[in-house]
């Protein structure tokens, strides 16, 4: 946090230089958009083909194939979860939160993409429909969807909370979710677990500190967030031990539900819809 009485006294052209407007980091102009009418319209028809129920405090593990659809849904009761995805066929392909942020702000929606981490850097999945887009941005500037928290762990809660051991945060439960799927120990499964996309999840960041907050989801059942899948993923979801995350989000005494996921096969790819390339970049030059 920035100090609320700096140490230093600003420059003559102190105000000038705080005024000097901003540009954007990475301008996505020359970014292929994707086709939402085209994915929409691959929906006509399709079947269900497959359901997990994501208990509270807990999570599972799922896959989706490459050209068909999934959905976060909330089933019972206004309830967070945590996201990771991987390349089914690598672990080592798996999203990348801090550069999907770079690209797309700090919270997702319709049209914006999950990329993978370098050096394949190529959309793993597409959100194709939010039943929360009408949330916008509020008045202390949350918003849902985020890509800025990175998951609620173990090691920070002890860290902030005099040493306690708490075994039900989202880390943890990626963690087991992935270890029972792939077969690994749990200590060669934890590396995988990587920052998420905070589904449903209310954040932002405070005004006069920056720091990052939380505060109740808008999540009602009924509600869910749909992505299509660009390549073969493995998902693992979390519902988060924090619930609606209103107060904290790693706790056994907060209200928690299930979170279910629901994967649909379409009759057809989307119009003009093949799976994506890896990085355009030739590391075989520069890295060689």
């Amino acid at each position: 946090m920035k100090p609320d009485t700096p140490a230093h006294a600003a420059p003559p052209d102190g105000d000038v230089r705080k005024a000097v407007r901003p540009v954007i980091c990475y301008p996505v102009d020359g970014l292929q958009q994707p086709d939402i009418a085209a994915y929409r319209a691959a929906r006509e028809g399709w079947g269900l083909v497959g359901e997990v129920l994501v208990p509270p405090r807990e999570a599972r593990c799922f896959e989706v194939p490459a050209g068909c659809f999934f959905r976060i849904v909330s089933v019972e009761g206004s309830q967070v979860g945590d996201l990771n995805l991987f390349s089914a066929n690598d672990l080592g392909e798996r999203f990348f939160s801090g550069k999907t942020r770079a690209l797309h702000g700090t919270h997702l929606s319709v049209g914006d993409r999950m990329w993978s981490c370098l050096p394949h850097l190529r959309p793993m999945a597409t959100i194709t429909e939010d039943t929360l887009d009408w949330y916008g941005f509020d008045a202390f500037g949350g918003s849902v969807h985020d890509v800025i928290g990175t998951r609620c762990d173990p090691y920070t809660h002890a860290l902030l909370s005099g040493g306690e051991q708490y075994h039900h945060c989202c880390h943890s439960n990626l963690t087991r979710a992935v270890a029972g799927w792939t077969g690994l120990p749990l200590h060669a499964a934890e590396v995988h677990v990587h920052d998420v996309l905070n589904v449903f999840m209310c954040t932002g960041f405070t005004r006069d500190t920056g720091q990052y907050f939380m505060k109740a989801s808008p999540v009602r059942p009924g509600d869910y967030l749909e992505f299509f899948a660009e390549i073969d993923l493995l998902g693992a979801l979390s519902a988060c031990p924090g619930g609606d995350c209103s107060a904290e989000h790693s706790s056994d005494a907060a209200s928690c539900h299930p979170l279910l996921v629901q994967v649909f096969r379409p009759k057809a790819p989307p119009v003009g819809w093949s799976p994506p390339e890896r990085a355009a970049y030739d590391r075989s030059h520069g890295l060689g």
